[in-house]
């Protein structure tokens, strides 16, 4: 299966399936003399594990990252960096029904289309989301490199279902994020976020969301001036997630209704540095980093896996009713922060080796 790998210089190539041994990635490009922080990755794998909350799936994994190779005495070695993240709560037998029906909404129907009677059925195979689990500990290699030069990547939910926090990020304390199951900021807008997703689950549907990016401390600079713009690798980034269906940043489609006047960041000077007094480009301009904060939005769709009967068909094309069933999330952008989080690392270290602004770590 092609598309595996994502990158030019720090390139993540993920294997593995939903109901298979284990699921991993090998990291190829990261330089070498980086200290590896096991516990940190593991934190970070925590927030994207299933069964952490009453308000995801109840699936048990402990997630546990074991590495295989490039990492000698706590560093990375410059070689590559395989990572193995045994499936240790599988169920294939809750997806016995579905070797020969399509679920709607799901990939089912399309990876027949593409591969035939050879497409893993358990659970979705390839592609579940069960497969982010190695986007989670590859973005958090990728993140203790980008905090060696002062950049972080922040994400929290900023909308569920019709609930949408209007707050600017700026004013949010990014802190409190993970306070809450819903990982939400602001205190009362996350038990409400919280409620609704309570009252969706117990009627066995779905309800999708919105997740807010943050990258912050990027230099001027990153990014490339044609097919390659930082913003459209973020976009790619963001939009390879499961269940992804819209990306804006900066100003976004409110931009349609805006006048140039109004829209355009005026530049100013502190401290020697040229900085822009808005940032209604998202901190990006011609596909290049400006300096400033990058920003951005990912809408998530409703989860397709109802726990109510649906019509269908199978590979004959018979219609089929498909029992609602098996272990799933009610909203998934809960989970989503972290998986956020991590592919935006991936693209700003991608950029940052690519500008060669990254000197060999000492």
């Amino acid at each position: 299966m092609a598309g595996n790998t994502f990158g030019a210089c720090f390139r993540v190539t993920t294997f593995g399936e939903s109901h298979g041994p284990a699921v991993g990635c090998v990291i190829d490009g990261c330089p070498a003399g980086l200290l590896v922080e096991e516990d940190f990755i593991q934190r970070e794998m925590a927030r994207r594990r299933p069964g952490q909350s009453a308000l995801v799936t109840q699936r048990r994994e402990a997630d546990r990252v074991h590495f295989l190779s490039g990492v000698f005495e706590g560093r990375t070695t410059g070689a590559p960096i395989a990572l193995l993240i045994a499936n240790e709560d599988q169920r294939p037998r809750d997806y016995e029904h579905l070797a020969d029906a399509f679920r709607p909404g799901h990939a089912d129907y399309t990876y027949w289309a593409k591969y035939g009677t050879y497409r893993d059925h358990r659970g979705g195979g390839r592609s579940s989301a069960r497969e982010t689990a190695a986007r989670v500990a590859a973005g958090a290699i990728a993140k203790m490199l980008l905090r060696q030069y002062g950049i972080e990547t922040r994400a929290y939910v900023s909308q569920v279902g019709h609930l949408a926090l209007t707050t600017p990020y700026t004013d949010l304390d990014l802190n409190l994020t993970d306070s809450h199951d819903v990982r939400c900021p602001d205190s009362l807008m996350a038990e409400q976020m919280a409620q609704l997703i309570r009252q969706v689950r117990k009627a066995g549907d779905t309800v999708g969301g919105v997740v807010t990016g943050i990258v912050r401390g990027c230099p001027p600079g990153l990014g490339e001036p044609v097919f390659d713009k930082l913003h459209a690798d973020l976009a790619k980034a963001m939009l390879s997630i499961n269940a992804a269906k819209g990306f804006e940043y900066g100003s976004g489609f409110a931009a349609a209704s805006m006048l140039g006047s109004a829209h355009n960041d005026l530049f100013s000077t502190e401290s020697g540095q040229i900085r822009t007094l808005s940032n209604h480009s998202g901190g990006i301009q011609g596909g290049i980093s400006n300096g400033m904060d990058i920003y951005f939005r990912v809408a998530f769709k409703p989860v397709a896996t109802l726990l109510r009967d649906q019509p269908s068909v199978n590979t004959a094309g018979e219609p089929v009713m498909l029992k609602g069933k098996g272990r799933h999330d009610p909203c998934v952008v809960p989970r989503a922060v972290p998986i956020v989080e991590a592919m935006a690392a991936l693209v700003i270290a991608d950029h940052l080796l690519r500008a060669s602004k990254a000197p060999t770590l000492a």
